[in-house]
């Protein structure tokens, strides 16, 4: 899967088992790894990521400590993505601790991360790409659910990101998501949000079918714009998390 291709790919050989640790957890708290999945084995973790064994095993030690992963032991053992992320990360909702400025400069920063992402996806997608990514938009448009609607939505964002080519974009795109997802969530409980943006994500397929620069940046930053404009509102509005 491109998204895991993302998440598993080299760190550098000067890198330190904490940057690791921000790369998985993010994934983790996004959705992209899923409750209950199992990450690849310590070995094939060093080899993928281009790290040693012992910066492999700090990070799975922290990651273990955080309530983000859980050793089996045995055969059909390894290291699980925690099945519980969403109650140890709910006593301190985002909405409490965050401003509307701080709203308004996430968006921006985004929305640069992204539009670079598929202006250069745009030319760079190929048709196998863009069916992968038809297939990711149609999962978020049969989504019931704000969560399972925020978590198909990341993975279109980082499949975007991925087919840009770029690792450092689409690494950055992974780090947004890490603050991201868990805000859109509440946006994804209206059907009007869920909607807008699947509209937008076909006009974006569109655009990328015919490597369309212009219209693929437009429509990414229509995406995003629209997206933290209703974020602004909400936390304008926002009174409680229950």
């Amino acid at each position: 899967m491109i998204t895991h291709a993302v998440i598993f790919s080299p760190i550098g050989q000067s890198s330190r088992s904490d940057q690791i640790v921000q790369r998985l957890a993010n994934a983790i708290v996004s959705g992209l790894l899923e409750a209950n999945e199992q990450l690849p084995n310590e070995a094939d973790l060093a080899r993928m990521m281009g790290v040693s064994h012992i910066t492999i095993r700090e990070a799975l030690n922290t990651l273990r400590a955080n309530g983000l992963v859980y050793t089996v032991r045995g055969r059909n053992g390894g290291s699980f993505v925690a099945n519980s992320i969403d109650k140890q990360t709910s006593s301190q909702h985002p909405f409490n601790l965050i401003s509307t400025e701080y709203l308004s400069d996430l968006g921006e920063w985004h929305c640069a991360i992204f539009c670079h992402a598929a202006r250069l996806a745009s030319t760079r997608m190929t048709a196998s790409d863009i069916a992968t990514l038809t297939q990711f938009v149609d999962i978020l448009e049969q989504a019931s659910s704000a969560e399972m609607r925020s978590q198909a939505d990341m993975r279109c964002l980082l499949t975007i990101a991925a087919n840009s080519q770029s690792a450092r974009i689409a690494s950055q795109e992974l780090i947004i998501q890490s603050e991201w997802a868990s805000l859109v969530t509440l946006l994804y409980k209206s059907d009007a949000a869920h909607h807008t943006t699947v509209d937008i994500y076909r006009k974006l397929l569109t655009a990328f079918r015919g490597h369309d620069e212009l219209a693929a940046v437009n429509l990414a930053s229509a995406l995003i714009n629209e997206l933290t404009s209703k974020l602004i509102e909400y936390k304008i509005s926002f009174k409680e998390i229950m």
